[in-house]
């Protein structure tokens, strides 16, 4: 249902600079719109517009509970110089969405977080191909987070806002798209589950799609589920995208401004048809060069380099006033022509492989005895070297608190960290902290592995991927490489994983643009098939199951017959390379390596605590400083937990906390035994006692000294110095102190009163 309140625009038009975007300008003075979108049994997002951010080209506030997140979009109407469109998105979480403050020096929010990233790179994915391919207008989509109720994940709002503040937008834009999350709670598929009801699906899964059922986007992770399982959510998650879809389209249509008219790039072909001379100079070399199986990925960039500038050269000495951004245009035009038309004639790919077939692998662990885990790997020329790190429980990863609210996770005992120097593909580039790119690729691997490490290993992981070499599928070499790195490093997971990237090349019928007449499907992707061609599609997993998948594509929409064929080829790909992977290691590591890290539990005594710890944890820092070792608590058991490099260090912290313990030992005192105590200290709420000099002073509470009620000791006369008798009845089971009585001395009776009985044991 659309409520609106009133509705009027003003219409001006306006011209900036040379290069003209024929639009009008809609200013919106009084419009406001709010409609919602029902899904089977769960709860409704609301998408509403008119009242935030009028200036801007579009703007509309998706809300889901008590989550609502505003998406603006802005594109100037002077042309980008570049040849691709330059858009930006940037999603923002603020504290003050929540009711926070950051707890940072300056308690305002400063860098990006890499959550914000995430959700960044996942908005943009999910809008991007359908901008059309010849705008190139710089364009910016931003993401606020106005409120967030802890229980509805934003992410999901996110797209859905950014969608429709394009569709409404006279931003040409050929969506719009809606966006759901599918989870999988006790075998039941989930719209948009809850935080809680996320925590216990064993399915994450985002799913983009367009009208007619196009998908657009996927990404997710996975608890080793069935194909069969994810092929059926991602069915049912386009199923309900299309209510949002409608919902969009029935808002653009009532709301919406008439999309602009642009220019595209300003370069005429005054010396001809320019791409007939160059598809005739260059088609015969650059099919010898795709068809020479023997060229590599330097050798074959390095050939059509040289055409081209041969083909450039040819040109200017025949063409006077030679416009060679636009002959550069043509040339890489007529290049991807040649390379998927290639494909279609032969069913083979420029270095020879079948369609279906995977480069050569090999694998290799172990490779330095200094490291606890390591494994290169190398597929084709995509080579990574992994490592594994083991420290103790207390390194694990901390979030900070917009994170725990927004993705439910608290903190991370398994992290992995995805490096790309610009030498792996032959360039130089600058060194520094990790790009949006390097942060996106090592979450992607770091989901396809999760769900194989152990919850309750007693370590934290830290998994780092570098990439030495590469040509295509990285991140997916990063997940093969990793679970080779922690089988040799002796971490129980439940079985191998690897991943495959699978390409797509398609051909448009010409009578309809939108409907694919012919395609074929690649298995394991070069850089050149990822750069050329439609799709990457990336997907992880066991020998039984999927752990994380993600969809980039390129076109308009992919038909969900395609997606299937895609899904299946890489679980029959990954089934191969993981084949290859048991050759090489086929479970974790059992003999112990020296350099290992050890962990052991502590049952130290709960009165004897303080000896461990010493003032202001002294003690706890000299062991660590002797020996490396770290003493922790353990919340499990509420007792310590101590972390050593190696079972050397091991022993030696424990040598040290056993003589910490055996210094000064007390005397073992008996139930209901009498002892003579002497008074140490006098205080308002009892008197301080020892009952041997060794001993540390305890407490005897005035309640506990005489029979009558006292409010002071001195009451009865008691001063420092003085010697009294008391009865022993055990220690507090919880806090460990003695519980010493008096009173139960006067009097006839000399059993001890309800208060202090109990179930105590006899402790030193």
């Amino acid at each position: 249902m659309i409520s609106r309140v009133s509705s009027r625009w003003l219409a001006c038009s306006s011209r900036h600079g040379q290069h003209v975007s024929k639009r009008r300008l809609f200013v919106s003075c009084t419009n406001s719109f709010e409609y919602k979108v029902d899904f089977s049994e769960r709860s409704s997002i609301k998408l509403s517009g008119g009242k935030y951010a009028r200036l801007s080209d579009g703007c509309a506030v998706a809300t889901l509970g008590d989550t609502s997140v505003m998406a603006t979009a802005v594109s100037k109407s002077t042309k980008s110089s570049s040849n691709f469109l330059p858009l930006t998105v940037d999603y923002r979480q603020k504290a003050a969405a929540a009711g926070r403050i950051p707890t940072n020096y300056l308690r305002r929010e400063l860098s990006v977080s890499e959550h914000e990233i995430l959700t960044s790179r996942l908005i943009d994915r999910s809008l991007r191909p359908l901008f059309p391919s010849t705008y190139c207008f710089d364009t910016q989509i931003m993401c606020n987070l106005l409120a967030v109720d802890g229980i509805n994940h934003p992410d999901i709002l996110s797209i859905n806002a950014a969608s429709t503040a394009l569709a409404l937008s006279d931003i040409p834009w050929n969506g719009p798209v809606g966006a759901v999350r599918i989870g999988l709670c006790d075998n039941n598929l989930v719209t948009n589950p809850t935080r809680r009801e996320l925590s216990n699906s064993d399915l994450n899964l985002v799913v983009v799609s367009a009208a007619k059922n196009l998908v657009i986007m996927l990404e997710g992770s996975a608890n080793n589920v069935l194909q069969q399982d994810v092929l059926k959510a991602i069915k049912f998650g386009v199923k309900e995208c299309q209510h949002i879809v409608n919902c969009i389209n029935n808002l653009q249509k009532e709301f919406g401004k008439p999309k602009r008219e642009f220019e595209t790039k300003n370069v005429d072909d005054t010396n001809g048809n320019l791409e007939t001379v160059i598809d005739s100079l260059c088609e015969i070399k650059l099919r010898e060069i795709f068809t020479n199986v023997n060229h590599d990925k330097i050798s074959r960039d390095t050939a059509v380099k040289d055409v081209k500038t041969e083909v450039f050269e040819n040109l200017k000495s025949n063409f006077d006033n030679l416009n060679l951004e636009l002959c550069s245009i043509i040339f890489d035009k007529v290049c991807k022509r040649i390379f998927r038309n290639l494909i279609f004639e032969n069913d083979t790919r420029c270095d020879g492989r079948k369609l279906d077939e995977l480069r050569n692998i090999s694998c290799e662990v172990d490779l330095y005895k200094p490291l606890h885990g390591s494994a290169l790997f190398q597929r084709g020329q995509t080579q990574v070297f992994c490592t594994v790190a083991l420290d103790s429980i207390d390194s694990a990863l901390k979030l900070d608190p917009m994170t725990i609210l927004t993705s439910g996770i608290n903190e991370k005992n398994f992290f992995l960290h995805y490096e790309f120097p610009p030498y792996a593909t032959n360039d130089i580039g600058r060194m520094g902290p990790s790009m949006r790119r390097e942060i996106g690729h090592g979450a992607l691997a770091e989901r396809g592995l999760r769900s194989v490490v152990p919850e309750n290993f007693p370590f934290t992981i830290r998994l780092t991927s570098e990439v030495l070499e590469s040509n295509g599928s990285s991140s997916m070499a990063s997940i093969c490489g990793g679970s080779l790195a922690l089988l040799d490093a002796g971490v129980p997971i439940s079985q191998p994983a690897a991943g495959v990237a699978i390409g797509l090349i398609t051909n448009y019928d010409e009578s309809d643009s939108s409907h694919i007449k012919d395609y074929r499907v690649l298995t394991d992707i070069l850089g050149i098939e990822d750069y050329l061609g439609d799709m990457d599609f990336k997907l992880a997993g066991t020998k039984k199951g999927i752990t994380a998948l993600q969809a980039d594509i390129k076109i308009p929409g992919l038909p969900l017959k395609i997606v299937m064929e895609a899904v299946e080829a890489a679980t029959s790909a990954k089934h191969k390379i993981i084949n290859i992977m048991n050759n090489t290691i086929q479970s974790s590591r059992k003999q112990k390596k020296d350099n290992w890290p050890v962990t052991e539990v502590l049952n130290i005594p709960i009165h004897k605590k303080g000896k461990l710890l010493g003032p202001g944890g002294i003690n706890l820092k000299r062991i660590m400083l002797e020996t490396g070792a770290q003493i922790s608590s353990n919340t499990e058991n509420d007792g310590f937990t101590i972390f050593a490099p190696n079972q050397d260090a091991l022993n030696e912290a424990k040598d040290t906390v056993n003589k910490l313990m055996d210094e000064k030992s007390e005397p073992q005192l008996e139930f209901g035994a009498i002892y003579k105590a002497k008074v140490v200290e006098i205080r308002e709420i009892g008197v301080m006692v020892t009952l041997y000099p060794t001993m540390q002073p305890t407490l005897v509470h005035n309640s506990q000294l005489d029979q009558r009620k006292i409010n002071h000791p001195s009451a009865l006369g008691i001063e420092e110095g003085h010697e009294i008798q008391i009865k022993y009845f055990g220690r507090d089971p919880v806090s460990g102190i003695m519980r010493l009585s008096r009173k139960v001395l006067q009097g006839p009776s000399s059993s001890a009163p309800r208060s202090i009985g109990g179930n105590s044991t006899k402790s030193t």
